[in-house]
This record gives structure tokens, C-alpha cells and sequence, in this order.
């Protein structure tokens, strides 16, 4: 049986879908965007401020699920500019222990939802 992670301390889904969903020891996070939790308000001020709202939500999920990013297996990162790859990936790293990072991927897409700039989603390991 799944079970369904729902926490205030990361946006509500604005489609039919779930902030995560366990299976067993299994997560799997929808992507996420930067919609702050508490105002329901996207965080556009940079591509840094937007990237690291994204690695909150992503955060606050997995401490939900009872888990954290030493547990991440694997994540992909979604960007409408590859130009923007440089800034992402310093904020993104910033959560991880390089030594212990996921296997990732990272694509250019031509839109996101909300028209943001960043989307990321992951699947870990939860004891």
C-alpha cells in the first residue's frame, strides 16, 4: 500500500497529484516549484532565491516523510535556460555532501508550470 505525504510546510499540489508518495522504504517527490508555503506566493527574485525555495519545499517534504537529502537517490532538475545551469547547481549542491550525492539529470525544457524557471523532483530512501 502507497502512502500519501502532505505537509503546509511545502506548497499544495495545483493539479491532481501529491507533494509525495511512500512505498515501502520508497519516495518519490513530485516536482516542485517555487511557491512559497506560507504565502502562496511565487519566489522570482532571482534564479538563486527561486532555486533555493525549491530546495526548501524539497526539504520540508522529506523531513516529513522522515527522511533528508543524505537520502536522496536521485533527482532531475528542470530549467527553461541552461545558461541559468551554473547558478542552479551551486544552490542545489549546497543541500548535498558531494561525496554522497544522487545521481541526477538535468534538461532544458521549454516551459514549466507557472511559468518559473526551475523545477526539481526526487526519489529517495526512507528506513
Amino acid at each position: 500500500m502507497k502512502t500519501i505525504i502532505k505537509t503546509h510546510l511545502a506548497p499544495a499540489p495545483i493539479g491532481p497529484y501529491n507533494q509525495a508518495i511512500r512505498k515501502d522504504h520508497m519516495l518519490y517527490v513530485s516536482g516542485q516549484v517555487a511557491i512559497n508555503p506560507e504565502t502562496n506566493e511565487l519566489v522570482l527574485a532571482s534564479i538563486e532565491a527561486e532555486t533555493k525555495q525549491v530546495m526548501e519545499n524539497l526539504k520540508n517534504i522529506l523531513h516529513t516523510a522522515e527522511t533528508n537529502f543524505d537520502c536522496v537517490l536521485k533527482s532531475t532538475i528542470f530549467l527553461k535556460n541552461m545558461n541559468d545551469f551554473a547558478k542552479v547547481n551551486e544552490i542545489y549542491g549546497s543541500y548535498f555532501n558531494e561525496k554522497t550525492a544522487p545521481a541526477r539529470e538535468t534538461v532544458q525544457v521549454s516551459g514549466l508550470p507557472k511559468n518559473v524557471n526551475v523545477e526539481i523532483s526526487m526519489i529517495a530512501y526512507c528506513n
